[in-house]
Parts: C-alpha cells; sequence; structure tokens
C-alpha cells in the first residue's frame, strides 16, 4: 500500500511540473519567428491593442502597395515592461495613427516584432524585447 501511494504521488509531482514547464516552451526567441534582415517600418491606425503576458499586441491598419489596407500585428514586451518605459492604457486609442518600426516575420504573414512606436506627437517609445536574441537597440 505504502508503494502504491508513493508511486501516485510521484506521478503527480511529475505531471504537475510537466504542465507549470509548458508556457516555458511556448515562449520563443526573437530569432525563431522574426528576422533581422528585413527591417521595416510601418505607417497606420490603431485597430485593437491586447495588454496581454507574455507580449502585448497591437494591431494597426497600413495601406499597402496597391491600395488595400492590410491589418498588421506587432508584438512588444509585455505589459509590465511597456507600464516601466512610460506607457500607460491610454497612452494609444483605437484610431490613432502611428509609426512601428521592427522586424518582419518569418514566415511573411502581416506580423513584426515592434522595436519602437512613434506617436502623432513626435514622442518615440520603445516596445521591444532586450537580450541577447534580441537585435540591439538605438536608446
Amino acid at each position: 500500500m505504502g508503494k502504491t501511494i508513493t508511486a501516485i504521488a510521484f506521478a503527480a509531482v511529475t505531471l504537475g511540473m510537466l504542465l507549470v514547464a509548458t508556457p516555458v516552451v511556448a515562449h520563443h526567441a526573437f530569432a525563431a519567428d522574426f528576422d533581422i534582415n528585413q527591417p521595416v517600418s510601418l505607417t497606420g491606425s490603431v485597430s485593437k491593442i491586447e495588454w496581454v503576458n507574455p507580449h502585448s499586441w497591437i494591431h494597426i491598419d497600413v495601406k499597402g502597395s496597391d491600395g488595400k489596407m492590410v491589418t498588421w500585428a506587432i508584438e512588444t514586451v509585455g505589459p509590465n515592461a511597456l507600464f516601466r518605459r512610460g506607457w500607460k492604457r491610454d497612452t494609444l486609442k483605437i484610431g490613432d495613427t502611428i509609426i512601428v518600426d521592427g522586424f518582419k516575420a518569418k514566415n511573411g504573414q502581416p506580423v513584426a516584432n515592434g522595436r519602437t512606436v512613434h506617436l502623432s506627437t513626435g514622442q518615440e517609445l520603445f516596445i521591444g524585447a532586450t537580450g541577447a536574441a534580441a537585435p540591439a537597440t538605438k536608446q
């Protein structure tokens, strides 16, 4: 009976550790999804803002070279990092026109990893990741 309880306890602890480790596996490095050799500068109108972890997202509608509107999803750092950099929940509003500098996704989709946001007021705010896998910043 004691061995059975020990085996069940071991299995429960092992399962718990696997479940806790899953979010860590899902988090990625810059180089996994984005191409440092494909910088992009996008001018568009904010259509959606997602304050979520591990990365926040800014969605902007950008007029393509063919005249069609394309919605780009811009990956930023998480909400806490944005707040520490001077962001507030009302820094951007739906409809604001902004310029985002960043790097295109490797998969060709309208997705980018953002580095900076230029507001219509002239203010420039940093939204990119830092660290070994991230491109150098011009801060």
